[in-house]
């Protein structure tokens, strides 16, 4: 793997690199996926056609897990974003740390607890790699570059880890300082941002209704 993907990117980001584990996997599940749209979006191979998602051009990206989400676009029926992003995340999530162990930037750690539930450990072969990655994201967020000069991809990366919110990467002391900068940057990303943090903010809201129901009784 010559160049991380958007996604490989976002991933890499949610990594707890000295504990070797996601810290939520259902979050990064659903910012995989919107990364990958994004990247999909960023390549010109998917765009928007009246609030769904549809493929524009011919030919597959070089990236087996985009591809796989081009292919599966192509022969189902048309979702508006937020479903794209919602559909098979735990899927994709799977699929790009394959890739990943497969590419040697993540070498795979798979086992069962209790020798029932699967888990996968992430070990990061070199965490200078990471810490690029989250030097972009600095930059795209605090340099003094207007939004408009940031380099799209950073741009896109920097408007996805802040849709959800993602521990030690954008706080949320960050978001409310720099809310127009990062509604500048995730304009150039196309509409599977804006989506992922919608979609996240319904789950959130889910999440704060089940554990208040669960503490009220």
């Amino acid at each position: 793997m010559t160049e991380l993907s958007l996604p490989a990117k976002t991933y890499l980001l949610a990594c707890d690199v000295g504990a070797a584990k996601l810290r939520d996997r259902a979050r990064v599940g659903l910012l995989i996926r919107g990364a990958a749209l994004t990247d999909l979006v960023l390549r010109g191979r998917v765009t928007d056609a009246n609030g769904r998602v549809a493929v524009s051009g011919a030919g597959p990206t070089g990236d087996l897990v985009l591809d796989e989400l081009l292919a599966e676009i192509g022969r189902e029926s048309p979702r508006k974003w937020k479903g794209w992003v919602r559909k098979d995340a735990r899927g994709t999530l799977e699929a790009l740390e394959s890739q990943l162990d497969t590419a040697g930037v993540i070498d795979l750690k798979t086992a069962r607890i209790l020798g029932l539930f699967p888990s996968r450990r992430p070990v990061v072969r070199d965490p200078a790699v990471v810490e690029r990655v989250r030097a972009s994201v600095d930059q795209a967020l605090r340099g003094p570059a207007p939004a408009s000069d940031v380099d799209t991809v950073d741009a896109a990366l920097t408007a996805l880890v802040a849709a959800v919110e993602l521990r030690g990467v954008v706080s949320g002391r960050d978001r409310r300082r720099h809310r127009d900068r990062i509604e500048e940057l995730g304009e150039r990303g196309g509409d599977a941002v804006p989506a992922l943090r919608k979609l996240f903010r319904e789950l959130r809201a889910v999440r704060a209704s089940a554990a208040s129901s669960s503490g009220g009784s």
